[in-house]
């Protein structure tokens, strides 16, 4: 977290980001206020999702807005559990906010039912295909503290290779 308490984004290779987050029970005022900064955090870089360890804070919590011009609302998931994961591999282009400037094919099933709270602490289930299936997928990724380097082919991991090493060099 920033010194004044405000969650900022982090960035690879931070060793919060390779770790698994733990469940976040009760939904408290301080949850509610982490969902705030991360959506805020989202929408300033661009991003579709974003989840809580990419903030420094290693609970199962995410936040996404895949597509707002197309009524896709904003969402916070609190404790999420992948209940399916199926249809077709496919692969497509990802970025994360975590890793700037570096993108690779990630190929991901193209559905995703998926259960969490939200900021109500109420259940709620949620079925997505394409981009939303694909955006929940990568912010479970998170919270298990596995990263779209782990799951680039060889190629692309090359092909940022530079990038990478930039970004390690930057962090000591």
């Amino acid at each position: 977290m920033a010194e004044s308490g405000v969650p900022k984004l982090i960035l690879h290779p931070d060793r919060v980001l390779r770790q698994r987050a733990h469940e976040v029970g009760s939904v408290t005022g301080a949850v509610r206020d982490l969902a705030a900064h991360m959506l805020r955090i989202m929408r300033e870089e661009e991003g579709i999702g974003l989840a809580a360890p990419q903030v420094g804070h290693l609970i199962r919590l995410f936040v996404t807005e895949a597509r707002p011009e197309e009524g896709e609302r904003e969402r916070v998931f609190i404790d999420p559990i992948v209940e399916i994961l199926d249809g077709e591999l496919m692969p497509r282009e990802e970025g994360c906010l975590s890793l700037p400037e570096i993108r690779g094919l990630i190929r991901r099933p193209s559905h995703c039912i998926i259960r969490a709270k939200g900021l109500d602490g109420a259940e709620f289930r949620v079925e997505g295909c394409g981009l939303m299936a694909r955006c929940w997928q990568h912010e479970m990724d998170h919270l298990e503290g596995v990263l779209i380097i782990d799951r680039m082919s060889p190629i692309d991991r090359l092909a940022n290779r530079k990038r990478i090493k930039l970004l390690e060099a930057d962090a000591t």
